[in-house]
């Protein structure tokens, strides 16, 4: 599979757009929460705005790389300063890191390594700031059982977080430690 990352381009916004709604609408229902339309389009939205601030900053605010094959977007991952989210569940500890989320694989194209060549390609864009950690966090079940397999046990893990049975998790990651 010839999968080609790269920075996003202005005309990708409207397919970058619609790649949100699309696998962000097949997370929550993969994850049993569906029916949590608000939260749902709170997400979409929140992604369009990270979109934007990489766009109008040219990296700068945030920084997206995608996945593309055969000319159709299949991937994302971005980093950006650390959330509220993660400085509040934190104490701030983490704060001084960039966080790296918006990390996306089209529901057709997972289980093939394209979430692992984004992580791999961030990782450079970020070693090659001089940057050596980055923070990550995830509400998602799915997710947690794969950044918990790939970074071992969470730096943080909030018990019941989003409900009875549904923890947040934060990771503190060194780079190196991934190579």
């Amino acid at each position: 599979m010839d999968v080609h990352i790269r920075r996003p381009s202005d005309q990708d916004t409207y397919d970058l757009h619609h790649f949100f709604e699309l696998v962000i609408h097949d997370t929550y229902q993969h994850e049993g929460i569906g029916h949590l339309t608000d939260d749902i389009n709170d997400e979409i939205q929140s992604k369009k705005h990270y979109l934007d601030l990489d766009m109008k900053s040219n990296g700068k605010g945030r920084y997206f790389l995608v996945a593309e094959l055969n000319g159709q977007i299949i991937g994302t991952i971005e980093y950006g300063p650390c959330s509220a989210l993660i400085q509040t569940c934190t104490n701030g500890e983490l704060s001084y890191l960039l966080e790296v989320g918006t990390v996306f694989v089209h529901p057709s194209h997972q289980q093939k390594g394209i979430g692992n060549q984004l992580l791999a390609a961030i990782c450079t864009a970020l070693q090659n700031q001089g940057l050596d950690e980055f923070c990550l966090d995830s509400g998602y079940k799915r997710a947690q059982r794969i950044w918990t397999k790939k970074f071992g046990a969470p730096t943080y893990h909030l018990n019941d977080y989003w409900g009875k049975g549904f923890p947040h998790m934060i990771w503190k990651v060194n780079i190196k430690s991934l190579t």
